[in-house]
């Protein structure tokens, strides 16, 4: 067999490639993460309001990226699929579908952001000035979001490769732009006018339409394992449903959080709306903690579904089993600097009296679902990588709709505020089982007898 540079996912050492492949994007996901928290810490300078309109604009920007990221991994699945396969024609007819698809999304959030913001905000609050400054921050970062769907698009058809050092560098520059755009946009630095939550949702955008730009040029101007050309272009049915495959149950699952992020305010507010608050610093916080698991599925998929196309039963295993106690490691220390340092991260964010006193034995509850949260997300990586997206779609439905929200309900009706927290160790714990489960059941009928079918075909 002839040997290319893309070929390294087949022959590499395990350790060594997914510490390669998932640092720079480990690395990327945490300046993510940095950003959204110094975001959320300029935005709770201008007032409570603010951070009020910001915080009920997550789901809608949790959304956005939920749609964009889901179809992009099941096209990283699919492109490291096809190349493992050696068909590598076919994997770049489905990387020009993937920006294709793009295009048509953003446009579904240019409509929302042109005629749906209002009626978005007033489902939520009645307070004028939080309703104003929610359409201002809402309708720019969707009527501007095709920087984030083609970047994100880009970055993930490159990952699909092997090539994890460009799409970090993408990251990097739309988050490093938003981190020096977010002050001087928001308090009017250099002689600009002071733009408040307007200027954050500007500073959001260019930071994405800049490295959009950057992606662009990297993709055009350098070689790699898969083309995008439109010229001669035919649209192929049969590449959309298949990176809807593994993308859909991948968009719906990420979606979910959306729904239970407002689903669960609307519990918290009949306690108080410190609560409310303490939610939304906790989503951005943990951002720390999961970021970096996140990365380093980032590097695991493509491997796990090059090897899954290649047949190579010992090196998928092994890629599963390391990117798990990774993961493992990763939650434990999160755990304790949550347990430890839950007052120290509060008081980053103003935290009023009563916050502080929510949110420490929120902050400490929560975070006991952190070590089983990290194999959770291993075996869903697992099963995106392979082609089974319905098996992780299942798992977070079941988290996240059928566990976490009827607990926290029920524990609203009958307990304490304080209680209300458990609802998520719960849920991650019944979660896991279920996925322990479909994994065996996985790997029973579709990698078990792998080599030997490999075996049979030479």
């Amino acid at each position: 067999m002839s040997q290319h540079p893309q070929n390294k996912m087949g022959t590499m050492p395990v350790g060594k490639l997914l510490i390669s492949m998932s640092l720079p994007a480990m690395f990327s996901m945490l300046i993510q993460a940095l950003y959204n928290v110094v975001d959320s810490i300029y935005v709770a300078q201008i007032g409570e309001d603010a951070l009020t309109a910001v915080s009920l604009a997550f789901p809608v920007q949790n959304f956005l990226i939920a749609v964009s990221v889901g179809t992009c991994i099941g096209l990283n699945s699919l492109i490291s699929r096809r190349l493992g396969e050696r068909r590598e024609h076919e994997a770049s007819l489905a990387a020009t579908h993937g920006v294709l698809i793009a295009l048509v999304e953003w446009v579904g959030f240019l409509i929302f952001g042109l005629f749906f913001c209002r009626i978005f905000f007033q489902a939520f609050t009645d307070n004028p000035t939080v309703i104003q400054m929610g359409i201002d921050y809402t309708s720019i970062v969707t009527i501007f979001s095709f920087g984030c769907f083609v970047e994100i698009t880009l970055e993930k058809t490159l990952q699909a490769t092997g090539n994890m050092i460009y799409p970090m560098l993408f990251q990097l520059t739309g988050a490093i732009t938003n981190i020096i755009l977010d002050p001087i946009f928001i308090f009017g630095w250099f002689g600009l006018p002071a733009m408040g939550v307007k200027g954050a949702a500007i500073a959001t955008v260019g930071g994405q339409i800049l490295s959009m730009f950057f992606a662009i040029y990297i993709i055009v101007r350098k070689e790699h394992a898969v083309q995008i050309h439109f010229k001669g272009f035919r649209f192929s049915g049969q590449i959309v449903k298949d990176i809807f495959a593994v993308g859909f149950p991948s968009i719906i699952m990420q979606s979910i959080s959306s729904v239970m992020i407002m689903v669960l305010n609307n519990i918290l507010i009949v306690f108080s709306q410190a609560a409310v608050a303490v939610l939304g610093v906790y989503f951005k916080l943990q951002s720390f903690i999961f970021m970096p698991v996140f990365g380093l599925g980032h590097g695991s998929m493509p491997i796990m579904g090059y090897n899954f196309g290649a047949r190579n039963k010992k090196r998928l295993v092994h890629t599963l089993k390391l990117s798990s106690t990774i993961s493992l490691c990763i939650m434990i220390v999160g755990l304790l600097i949550f347990q430890f340092g839950a007052k120290y991260l509060l008081m980053m964010f103003n935290a009023s009296e009563e916050m502080m006193e929510i949110g420490v034995s929120a902050l400490r509850t929560i975070s006991l679902c952190f070590p089983a949260a990290a194999l959770g997300i291993s075996f869903s990586n697992f099963f995106q990588a392979i082609g089974e997206g319905k098996n992780s779609l299942l798992i977070s439905v079941l988290r996240q709709l059928f566990i976490l929200l009827p607990a926290a309900w029920l524990i609203s009706r009958i307990g304490t505020l304080n209680q209300v927290w458990l609802a998520f160790p719960i849920a991650e714990v019944f979660a896991l089982i279920v996925s322990i489960l479909l994994l065996k059941l996985t790997y029973k009928s579709k990698i078990h007898d792998m080599e030997y079918l490999a075996a049979e075909e030479e």
